[in-house]
């Protein structure tokens, strides 16, 4: 199994390359914007998706299920309640 910390290690390693090393390939009359656009876009494109990993790590908000759909995930994984006062509503 992956550790949850290798894809943020992976993508961060593909964004520093594109905001780091690229910029210094940069030809043209407008060098200077060509690098300031690599650079901003690797920053921003990392960060926005940094922000959605790191929220589906943790989520706040889960899914809403009725207690025939608690109770059916129940059975079919295995661990059958007997009573629906088991299940805290």
């Amino acid at each position: 199994m992956v550790s949850e910390w290798v894809p943020p290690i992976v993508i961060t390693c593909i964004w520093a390359f594109i905001g780091i090393i690229c910029p210094f390939f940069a030809r043209g009359p407008n060098k200077g914007v060509t690098q300031c656009c690599l650079m901003l876009t690797a920053s921003t494109c990392w960060l926005f998706w940094l922000c959605c990993y790191m929220t589906q790590l943790n989520p706040l908000i889960g899914p809403k299920l009725s207690m025939t759909e608690i109770m059916i995930m129940a059975r079919e994984w295995g661990n059958e309640i007997k009573d629906t006062m088991d299940v805290a509503v």
